[in-house]
């Protein structure tokens, strides 16, 4: 059976979610801003802006408004499934 293909903006969450794991984005880090991303990843800003609500979603960063977006998690820890409000993950 073959692998289906996955959406670009699941790659770039997965490769973000990596460097998040490995420590080399630790808790508290900014992640760079959505157009150096594009450079950096070599993909469009809407790869960019959907990899990060997939992140979002995981529990992996959290988006300020006009300040950024930042790690606040790490992957496989509690609290970070998909679905997990951090009010369910402070509980």
């Amino acid at each position: 059976m073959t692998d289906l293909p996955r959406y670009e903006y699941v790659k770039l969450a997965d490769a973000i979610a990596a460097e998040i794991a490995s420590g080399k984005l630790p808790q508290g880090a900014a992640l760079p801003g959505e157009r150096a991303m594009t450079d950096l990843y070599g993909v469009s800003i809407g790869t960019v802006r959907r990899a990060i609500v997939e992140l979002r979603k995981r529990g992996l960063v959290a988006t300020l408004p006009a300040k950024g977006t930042y790690v606040i998690g790490q992957p496989g820890t509690p609290g970070n499934e998909e679905g997990t409000s951090e009010k369910e993950a402070s509980d």
